[in-house]
């Protein structure tokens, strides 16, 4: 018999085949343009990141992928670049082509949806990398070649040169068939350089949950979050799964972070609501509670944060 994965408190996404009707039935009433989309950076910096070996960067390619250059290493999360995720076309163009990335090292896998584990992306990437993924994912992997794989539960760690890596809790569920649900983990990955003690919370994709309380308490220093925000109407089929912008941010205070990035917003009309719809209730979040200002990095499409002043 497989083993069945768990949220923390028992918590359970089983909506009913009567609720994912009435949902349905919601959005073929609701009018949503389209046409309005999140910015693509206008700049892209794609030979100065192909030529970095020293300086910490973060690259937003597009929903949950992001291309981090950490301890002279490069890290792809939950690598994506599908023009299409079921029935639904791919809304915003990948930040940078997959052609024209670095050799990948590492790469980590929050769970394994489609929109965050697609082997058609995988299979393009350079390099040989290390990946590192939930629990029940490796033999998935391994059958597909990719030997040089580690699965984790919650809260275990890593290392690789002076880089620190640990699999933490998130609120979701996963399946990949009809018959897998829950057979593999899922979780966020907190990115440790020891040296310079940078720090960077890939948070998955997560509804809100006293997890981030946690997370917290374990790590006393969070520099960079980047935390999803879309996907989450109607709230009342989504909230379990995934977490909206206000809830975003409360969670971003409770973890007592210093920079917030937001993600899994714009790629892919997986629920009800838009990339800007989205990106409007965080600015206005952030607005209403009065938050640095500074403490909020919206990166765009393609765009990169470089963690150092001086790019060489």
């Amino acid at each position: 018999m497989r083993k069945r994965y768990e949220n923390l408190d028992g918590v359970v996404n089983d909506q009913s085949f009567k609720a994912m009707s009435q949902w349905q039935k919601e959005r073929r009433s609701k009018v949503k343009d389209l046409t309005i989309q999140i910015p693509q950076a206008e700049v892209k910096e794609i030979a100065a990141l192909q030529q970095n070996h020293e300086k910490a960067t973060i690259t937003w390619i597009g929903h949950s992928t992001f291309l981090i250059q950490l301890d002279g290493l490069n890290i792809l999360t939950d690598p994506v670049w599908a023009k299409w995720q079921g029935t639904e076309k791919r809304l915003t163009k990948p930040g940078i082509e997959i052609d024209d990335l670095p050799e990948i090292d590492i790469v980590v896998i929050s769970h394994g949806h489609y929109d965050h584990l697609d082997f058609g992306s995988i299979r393009r990437l350079k390099g040989n990398p290390i990946f590192y993924v939930p629990d029940g994912l490796k033999k998935t992997f391994i059958k597909r070649g990719y030997n040089k794989t580690f699965e984790a539960n919650w809260w275990e760690t890593f290392e690789i040169q002076n880089l620190r890596i640990t699999f933490v809790p998130a609120q979701h569920w996963t399946r990949r068939t009809l018959f897998d649900t829950n057979s593999s983990h899922w979780g966020g990955w907190m990115l440790e350089d020891i040296p310079s003690e940078q720090s960077i919370y890939f948070v998955g994709d997560t509804g809100y949950f006293r997890g981030f309380k946690e997370i917290a308490k374990k790590f006393n220093k969070i520099n960079f979050v980047l935390m999803p925000i879309g996907a989450y109407e109607p709230e009342w089929f989504m909230k379990i799964s995934h977490i909206n912008p206000e809830d975003a941010v409360k969670a971003f205070i409770e973890l007592k972070a210093t920079s917030f990035i937001p993600m899994h917003y714009g790629a892919y009309r997986l629920a009800d609501d838009t990339g800007p719809e989205a990106l409007e209730r965080l600015y206005r979040e952030w607005e209403h509670l009065q938050l640095n200002k500074e403490q909020l990095c919206v990166i765009n499409i393609g765009g990169t944060l470089w963690l150092s002043a001086d790019k060489g």
